[in-house]
């Protein structure tokens, strides 16, 4: 991920993703704060998505990393393979944190899912959120801070010290949300780093995505088996 193709991914990409982080963070909760509507959280979720997703855009219309938007068969293997150990450590986390063993689930009214559910727990988790949030954290973030600091540090050190901040404000972005329970906190760091680590290891950014999305899928088939088996 070096060469001239990163040379403007630099201390002004940086910037440009994290104002609009902080942007849409701000703007998402005060919509949720003053929006008394059951669609309030979505909303808010969607503006924080736009944070990520304009400064994204600007860097990569300026220009892209060598193979990084390439797409090899090995990459679905590392998103099943991964995002199925990553979901069996979750759960094994949950249980040792709270002592339960019972299958997650959705919120239900007179035996049945609440209307939308499936806007964010499908369309939004499944399938929106892996690709922003990859191509924020794991492409804008990564890419950027390793692309600033390999000359000074080294390949070793800059992908070490990228992967921290790229999980770092991943986990940050995950707990701005409310209360996060301390299994949340391990399970979402585990995933950004495993996510950066395929990212710095292959070159590629779709192992990441596909990581990210069948974990997610993973929790929503083992909440919709919970709420219907309950």
């Amino acid at each position: 991920m070096g060469g001239r193709t990163v040379r403007r991914w630099r201390e002004w990409a940086f910037a440009a993703g994290l104002i609009g982080l902080g942007v849409g963070v701000l703007v998402g909760a005060l919509v949720e704060t003053v929006w008394a509507s059951p669609w309030a959280p979505i909303a808010a979720t969607g503006l924080v998505w736009i944070g990520m997703l304009v400064p994204t855009i600007l860097v990569f219309r300026r220009s892209r990393p060598v193979g990084l938007l390439r797409f090899r068969p090995l990459d679905l293997l590392w998103g099943l393979g991964l995002a199925v150990a990553l979901r069996i450590v979750q759960g094994s986390v949950a249980q040792s944190v709270s002592s339960e063993s019972s299958l997650p689930s959705f919120t239900t009214i007179d035996a049945a899912t609440a209307d939308g559910w499936w806007v964010e727990a499908v369309l939004g988790a499944v399938f929106i959120a892996p690709a922003i949030e990859e191509f924020f954290f794991r492409g804008l973030v990564l890419v950027t801070v390793y692309t600033i600091l390999r000359r000074p540090l080294g390949h070793l050190a800059a992908g070490i010290i990228a992967a921290m901040v790229s999980t770092g404000l991943f986990v940050l972005a995950h707990s701005m949300t409310g209360t996060v329970s301390i299994d949340a906190v391990i399970a979402t760091t585990l995933l950004g780093f495993t996510c950066s680590a395929v990212v710095l290891l292959t070159g590629r950014i779709w192992g990441a995505v596909l990581i990210h999305a069948l974990y997610n899928a993973n929790f929503v088939v083992l909440a919709l088996m919970g709420t219907f088996l309950a």
